[in-house]
């Protein structure tokens, strides 16, 4: 300890001020005791933490008591030499942070051991400095030299813990993109019960029974990942992230990814049995191209049941589009404009199955107008309009182009 610097006034040390043969004397009963001084202390920890592990060394003897004898020693040779801050021993207290991190103990309860150690040690050396007539000024200037070495050693197990949080946190992403990739590989090799139950255990996620899987559209490049919680898997390592939603119909869960997701557009797929995660995906791909393009709303992570008819209607886009050629050739000579509205006005009869007035109030016409178009649409389609299974043809292809936006909205729409 050296003397304490206040502006410019020095404050001359109580310990510095102690006779050479004192401090000498103290420092040797005190390095004498040592050994049992760690022994002391590390039943005491043991006493009131049993669940502590004890870990050995190479020669047997446990790493804990090699720490602390090892800390107690640096600690009272910078008392006898008096030569600035104590240096706190490299290695093993960062090792002791670790371990702490590793076995998923908390840093309040480390700091708890450390501070009984400190009262443990001062107690004895408060009986040593009384055995040498130690000034009680000195002494209390001691406990303070104590506690500051304290902060030195909790500030090495911190790093180390950090060090310890950031590995496990490292390997359980690891472990979980590897549980991901197999759960939404396309083909699985028998039955990968076995494969899936083994890898979740590892990270601790309980299989669930049906999944829903989700592709995000990032906000921002840098865009922090979403607080989603421990019991769904996330990957933000690809371009579009992905994740994985145990029980997504469980009661409180749709809620709970609203808030999550607040600020990010995506589409969670529908929910399906474990094995079929693949399934969800490939819908959730299609409900993101499907924005992309301007055909399901953006802005928003959308759920691919509540947008059934446009996902299934606007997918086979090739396939549509030769039908809509077919079933809508007898338009082709009619204009785009009076060829709209006389495919609305199919469309709207398909939909209402009725007559004259339930058409025009869900195009918001007059009835005589739908009665005229009617009587075209007849004319041009003739017998044809009548099959259902051209009707079907004809609805499908319609309310593909409505969802692309081609025919305009209607009135009363279900």
């Amino acid at each position: 300890m050296t003397a304490a610097r206040t502006g410019t006034v020095t404050t001359r040390s109580a310990w510095h001020d102690v006779p050479r043969f004192q401090v000498r004397r103290f420092a040797a009963i005190a390095m004498a005791e040592a050994p049992e001084l760690a022994e002391e202390i590390l039943r005491e920890i043991q006493r009131e933490y049993p669940h502590l592990p004890v870990v050995l060394d190479d020669s047997g003897e446990p790493m804990a008591l090699v720490g602390i004898r090892r800390a107690i020693e640096v600690f009272v040779q910078h008392l006898e030499h008096s030569e600035g801050r104590p240096t706190v021993p490299p290695g093993v207290f960062q090792d002791f942070g670790r371990g702490e991190g590793l076995n998923g103990r908390s840093l309040d309860s480390l700091q708890a051991i450390y501070r009984m150690g400190v009262r443990l040690a001062w107690r004895r050396f408060a009986d040593i400095g009384q055995r040498v007539e130690i000034p009680p000024p000195a002494m209390y200037e001691l406990v303070d030299a104590g506690y500051e070495y304290l902060d030195g050693l909790v500030d090495q197990s911190v790093r180390g813990y950090a060090e310890a949080a950031a590995r496990q946190a490292g390997e359980r992403l690891r472990l979980q993109r590897r549980l991901m990739e197999l759960l939404l590989a396309e083909h699985h090799r028998g039955d990968p019960t076995e494969a899936f139950t083994e890898r979740a255990a590892r990270i601790g996620w309980p299989l669930p029974e049906k999944v829903a899987v989700g592709v995000l559209l990032r906000p921002a490049r840098e865009a922090m990942a979403p607080a989603v919680g421990q019991g769904v898997l996330l990957d933000m390592e690809y371009e579009q992230p992905r994740m994985v939603v145990p029980e997504p119909d469980a009661a409180g869960r749709h809620e709970l990814l609203h808030r999550a997701l607040a600020g990010w557009s995506g589409a969670i797929g529908p929910p399906v049995p474990l094995a079929d995660a693949a399934k969800s995906l490939r819908w959730a791909e299609a409900a993101v191209r499907l924005m992309e393009r301007d055909l399901l709303p953006s802005g928003e992570v959308l759920h691919c049941t509540e947008h059934t008819e446009a996902l299934v209607l606007l997918q086979p886009e090739e396939l549509i589009d030769d039908l809509a050629l077919r079933c809508l050739a007898p338009l082709t000579h009619c204009g785009p404009t009076h060829g709209r509205r006389l495919a609305e006005t199919l469309l709207a009869w398909l939909e209402t199955r009725g007559g004259a007035p339930e058409v025009a109030a869900r195009l918001g016409v007059h009835p005589q107008t739908v009665r005229y178009r009617l009587r075209q649409i007849r004319e041009l389609w003739g017998d044809e309009i009548d099959d259902p299974d051209r009707r079907f043809e004809l609805e499908l292809v319609l309310r593909a182009q409505r969802l692309r936006g081609e025919l305009g909205a209607v009135r009363g729409r279900r």
